[in-house]
């Protein structure tokens, strides 16, 4: 038992005398220009490490700094700066022959800025390229070291923890994208063939991003155009976080998953996203309803632009597609799109209407029904145009009485009735909607209690309304002796409280016109005093002449 303790001290103590003697004879420092040497040409851009401290116990070299150079398009601060390095090496070379192998590099901390210039071009594209020139031979080793020393480089693992990165546009006042404790694993890593990788990020503001995958071989031109095939999983995004400074009025809280490929510059991917509390346009409201995206696209790495082949929009039982191509021009994502759905429940739609700025009146709501569009949208993402026509048919808007709220002054001309809920067959429209308002064009609504109702008007950004309208007038009560003579009138208030006022110039202009066209007032205007009071009324209605005038009037030779 005593001879085994002191064969087992004498073992841990060769041990000791090993270590001691290896950080004693090997400086790792010697190694670190023909480190910097290999990681330039293998990046194509200058690296720079700090100090290097070998670690017998944990089998690696640990360096105090990393610095990448940023390409010189994209300015000077670097690329990547970490105050930590940690090299794996292989024991057994490095104690007998001085050799030091590297198996595995995990990168604590770093900060990177991915950028993008106003053409589309990134800055980490140009990585792994070939260098303007050869790397600088590594200089001869200092006065008594150990004479020459290889480097062999491979990497088995590759490692990023707790990074923050930086997505962002050069030139422009967007905000940046920022990604917190970003964790990116390497394995078997070789420029020269597919290489799996996985990652993840919590994006600052709210949301959780995980990618995995595998890429290579690495292009040599462009690392952008290295073949991918990777899946994703985002959670819990906020929307208004992630878009700031790129689509203007957008919030919600956004999951998403989907897979996709990337081959000779072609991106296809294809995915769902689910958003809670959507709000789509700057002048919405979230939505009461979950709004479900399915969607495929292409997208052209060269080119920056794409087709979204296949877009499904899905609320309830109600689902609408959208489709078309995006294009980047001048730090603008250009749209051409198209947005249609027919027969849409309106049930499934309500409660998410506010989200794409369809504000009903306080304290209505619509029952049954469906509801049709027909838009394109054009134009740069957060300043787009959408243009088309919308239709609503047989419905119901409880708790609004249309008849009632248009008061006592246009209800009795027009022989309105009251309600507490007004039916509509159907109300369509042509509709353009930009970042200045909505211009809303033959309006027509058809109500069994009502009547034909005619017009046009604008929504401003704030909901204010700006519209002139007309009634078909009924043929009863005080209407009877106007029949035939549209009511005209104004709608202003806001969306929430719309406030309806008579035209009452227009009304009586009307009137006048019917009345002039009478028999009795023809009769009446071929005698002189009925001339004199045809010109005053024809000045009255606008200047122009009564039919009984242009008659009378002899033609000039």
């Amino acid at each position: 038992m005593k001879r085994g303790v002191q064969v087992l001290a004498v073992i841990l103590g060769l041990v000791v005398l090993a270590i001691v003697g290896v950080s004693f004879f090997v400086s790792a420092n010697s190694f670190r220009p023909e480190l910097q040497n290999r990681l330039s040409a293998a990046l194509g851009r200058p690296v720079t490490v700090g100090d290097l401290k070998l670690s017998i116990l944990s089998g690696g070299v640990t360096a105090n700094d990393l610095s990448i150079a940023e390409d010189p398009a994209f300015g000077g601060a670097p690329f990547l700066h970490a105050g930590a390095l940690k090299i794996s090496v292989d024991l057994y070379p490095l104690i007998f022959s001085k050799q030091l192998n590297i198996r595995g590099l995990t990168i604590e901390e770093p900060q990177v800025a991915l950028l993008q210039s106003p053409s589309g071009e990134w800055n980490y594209s140009t990585l792994g390229g070939k260098p303007d020139r050869s790397p600088t031979p590594p200089p001869a080793p200092p006065a008594g070291g150990s004479g020459a020393q290889s480097l062999a480089m491979s990497a088995d693992l590759v490692q990023i923890k707790g990074g923050q990165f930086s997505i962002g546009r050069t030139g422009g006042t967007q905000k940046p994208l920022a990604l917190n404790n970003v964790n990116l694993e390497v394995r078997n890593f070789s420029a020269a063939a597919a290489f799996p990788f996985s990652l993840s990020a919590d994006v600052a503001g709210g949301g959780h991003v995980e990618l995995q995958g595998t890429a290579g071989p690495m292009d040599q031109a462009n690392a952008e155009l290295t073949p991918v095939s990777l899946s994703w999983r985002v959670t819990q995004l906020n929307l208004a976080t992630a878009l700031a400074g790129t689509v203007t009025g957008m919030a919600g809280m956004v999951s998403l998953e989907g897979q996709g490929t990337s081959q000779a510059g072609v991106m296809n991917l294809q995915g769902k996203l689910q958003a809670d509390g959507l709000k789509a346009v700057q002048n919405g409201s979230p939505s009461g309803r979950p709004v479900q995206f399915d969607f495929a696209l292409t997208n052209d790495l060269r080119k920056h632009a794409g087709q979204l082949r296949q877009g499904t929009l899905h609320i309830g039982a109600a689902t609408a597609n959208l489709s078309g191509t995006y294009a980047e021009q001048n730090a603008a994502t250009v749209l051409n799109m198209k947005f249609a759905g027919a027969k849409m429940p309106i049930p499934d739609l309500e409660a998410a209407l506010p989200a794409f700025g369809v504000i009903l009146p306080s304290g209505s709501k619509l029952e049954g029904g469906t509801a049709s569009l027909d838009f394109t949208v054009t134009g740069p993402a957060d300043r787009s145009t959408a243009a088309g026509t919308a239709s609503l048919d047989n419905t119901r808007l409880t708790g609004f009485d249309l008849g009632g709220k248009m008061g006592g002054a246009i209800q009795s001309l027009a022989g309105i009735k009251s309600g507490p809920n007004t039916d509509i067959q159907t109300v369509g429209a042509n509709i353009r909607m930009t970042p200045e308002g909505i211009v809303i064009d033959n309006l027509r609504l058809i109500a069994p209690s009502i009547g034909d109702l005619a017009g046009a008007g604008t929504i401003s950004p704030a909901n204010a309304l700006d519209f002139k309208m007309t009634a078909s007038v009924k043929t009863s009560g005080v209407a009877a002796a106007l029949s035939g003579v549209p009511v005209s009138f104004f709608v202003q208030g806001t969306a929430q409280n719309p406030v309806f006022k008579p035209d009452v110039q227009d009304l009586a202009r009307r009137q006048a016109q019917k009345l002039l066209q009478s028999d009795q007032a023809q009769k009446f205007l071929k005698g002189n005093a009925g001339k004199a009071a045809s010109g005053i009324l024809g000045r009255f209605l606008g200047g122009g002449q009564t039919q009984n005038q242009t008659q009378s009037q002899p033609q000039k030779e």
